[in-house]
């Protein structure tokens, strides 16, 4: 007769032998389930990345790689397409990639890769080039990193993005800090301007304080002209003024609804006010906390030569995380 024990041994046998069965079978029914790749132009649809929606220049096309079930959208990504038979996810943009709409397995994730880049070669493309946005954008990121180099996509760069994560923690440092703020701008004479852009001069202005410094300004202004003109929402001008002269800009963006972007700042270099860029970058808080961010993004810090490290130093002190946004190549 079976002791107590070997009966307890034999249950617990048969229930992971169950389970495997299951899990099992789980796996071939999401391998066997019908997924379908549909391409439309990048137009059709509104994006909370609004970026996936403006056309790129010299691209001739623009389109949204869909990978869906039963009607649902469970994974995109968008590519500009070239005349040199180039798919780039996107170009002209901080960041393009791939997105997870819903839940979506590894192996079904892996499937929407395959079922792009088969689609992307069916149409003549060579090369395929895409930026995977920093985690915060988009939580399946290592995932999704790890599938595209099993895919055979190579690092082309990495780029190290400074955050300050949390609505509750955005809106504490603005609490915390905003008496001191006021009180030093109040002290110093100092006015701000912040909300929509009315007109574009501050880009001159940034473009020159900032090259007189002997920093790069490799923006685009009608690109930039045309999106603030097409979502004006999405954009936000900080400006410090003293005896009504600009001495500092500062350019936020809304990639996403729930987040902000610093994207373009400077400082008038015969300014001898201190901690300007501090004061700016302040108000950014202020603005996120009330426009209920989830996040912020403070951009990377790099120069020609290699990590700019006085820059990351000061973002260190307004962020709370460091994430990577990783470019990737592959030929075919």
């Amino acid at each position: 007769m079976p002791s107590f024990w070997d009966l307890v041994t034999e249950y617990f046998q048969k229930k992971i032998s169950s389970e495997k069965k299951t899990t099992l079978e789980a796996y071939k029914k999401e391998i066997t389930d019908s997924h379908e790749l549909h391409v439309v132009s990048s137009k059709e649809e509104s994006h909370g990345y609004f970026l996936r929606n403006c056309c790129t220049v010299g691209f001739i096309d623009q389109l949204d790689f869909r990978w869906s079930k039963r009607g649902k959208i469970k994974a995109s990504i968008t590519f500009a397409i070239s005349a040199d038979s180039e798919a780039v996810s996107l170009p002209q943009s901080p960041f393009g990639g791939v997105y997870l709409e819903e839940s979506l397995s590894s192996v079904g994730l892996e499937a929407f890769i395959q079922a792009f880049l088969e689609e992307l070669k069916h149409r003549g493309i060579k090369t395929v080039r895409i930026i995977q946005p920093p985690k915060p954008y988009e939580s399946n990121f290592d995932l999704i990193n790890y599938l595209l180099f099993k895919a055979g996509f190579k690092q082309d760069s990495v780029l190290s993005h400074h955050f300050f994560l949390g609505k509750k923690k955005i809106k504490k440092l603005v609490k915390k800090g905003q008496s001191k703020y006021q009180s030093k701008a109040r002290d110093l004479g100092i006015r701000f301007h912040i909300g929509s852009i009315q007109n574009f001069g501050f880009l001159q202005e940034i473009r020159i304080w900032n090259q007189s410094k002997g920093y790069e300004s490799n923006f685009d202004d009608k690109r930039l002209i045309s999106q603030v003109s097409e979502f004006p929402e999405r954009y936000f001008l900080i400006s410090l003024k003293k005896d009504g002269n600009p001495i500092a800009h500062t350019l936020g963006v809304k990639l996403f609804p729930d987040s902000f972007y610093y994207y373009l700042s400077a400082i008038h270099p015969k300014s001898t006010l201190k901690n300007a860029g501090e004061m700016c970058l302040f108000q950014l808080f202020q603005l996120a906390a009330e426009q209920n961010a989830n996040f912020i993004d403070l951009g990377s810090s790099d120069t020609a030569s290699g990590a700019n490290h006085s820059l990351m130093f000061f973002k260190s002190r307004f962020s709370n995380d460091i994430c990577n946004k990783i470019s990737w190549v592959l030929n075919f």
